[in-house]
């Protein structure tokens, strides 16, 4: 005689919320699905329109904090990086004053601006810290690494988003830009900037978005621009799809002028 479990079996779970699944490398489309709509529904409900995106360094501390992790401190390989830190401390302090000053910007406007950053410590804490001052919407797009990666606390709760996938996080930066600021940075800084400007020089996106590079004596030892007009890898125009620039005021300026005399167009 049949049991009741088997006449009536019960209910398995369904597959989208089968962890396992999900995981696995049959799922990986609805994964990637997922992270290209789900910041689509949190920005509609949180009345995101626009976003001015900062890019640089996870590693990249103010001077009172290195100076406070100096005080004590006998481990040689740690005080060689604090020393190396010092170096680009001062891009800490002008990345939170610039999205203080841009996010005091946007909230005149009203028009749905926010600062967005990849959402980790360094640079993208700044800028996240200087939308929070002035009670801007602050947006993190983070993305699961095992190492540097963790969101920062200066993120609004309902904006604070992780993301799997580089290349989705990309198209989110992109989507609601109507400015970049790229601060000093690694490989993740360079390779985000180099596929920015590249969609912008093929015409793929926003030909006329500002891009500020902020701090060009770190920038021009890093990459030799001149060099790759030079020897025709680029265009000499292609040097004029972003601006250098030294000073908060000096981005500031170049990033609200260039939006509204778009805007006027």
């Amino acid at each position: 005689m049949a049991t009741k479990k088997q006449l009536h079996p019960e209910i398995g779970k369904m597959m989208y919320h089968n962890a396992e699944f999900m995981d696995s490398d049959t799922g990986r489309p609805l994964r990637v699905l997922s992270e290209f709509l789900g910041p689509h529904q949190v920005f509609e409900q949180e009345d995101v329109k626009n976003t001015i995106v900062f890019f640089g360094s996870a590693r990249t501390l103010p001077m009172k904090e290195i100076q406070k992790r100096r005080k004590g401190c006998k481990n040689k390989k740690e005080l060689a990086r604090l020393k190396s830190l010092e170096l680009v401390a001062e891009y800490y302090d002008a990345a939170r004053e610039l999205g203080a000053k841009l996010g005091k910007w946007a909230n005149k406007r009203k028009e749905g601006y926010a600062i967005m950053t990849g959402g980790g410590p360094g640079i993208m804490e700044a800028g996240n810290r200087g939308a929070n001052d002035i009670g801007t919407p602050s947006i993190g797009l983070n993305i699961k690494l095992p190492f540097e990666q963790h969101p920062n606390p200066y993120i609004d709760d309902e904006l604070n988003l992780q993301f799997r996938y580089f290349f989705v996080r990309k198209y989110w930066f992109l989507k609601m830009a109507k400015a970049l600021v790229v601060f000093p940075g690694g490989f993740g800084t360079l390779d985000e900037m180099f596929e920015m400007l590249t969609l912008i020089q093929t015409n793929k996106y926003a030909q006329e978005m500002p891009v500020v590079v902020y701090g060009s004596s770190f920038w021009k030892k890093v990459v030799n621009w001149e060099y790759l007009a030079e020897t025709g890898m680029i265009n000499k125009e292609d040097l004029d799809l972003f601006h250098f620039s030294d000073s908060v005021e000096d981005a500031y300026k170049y990033i609200t002028e260039t939006i509204e005399k778009n805007e006027s167009k």
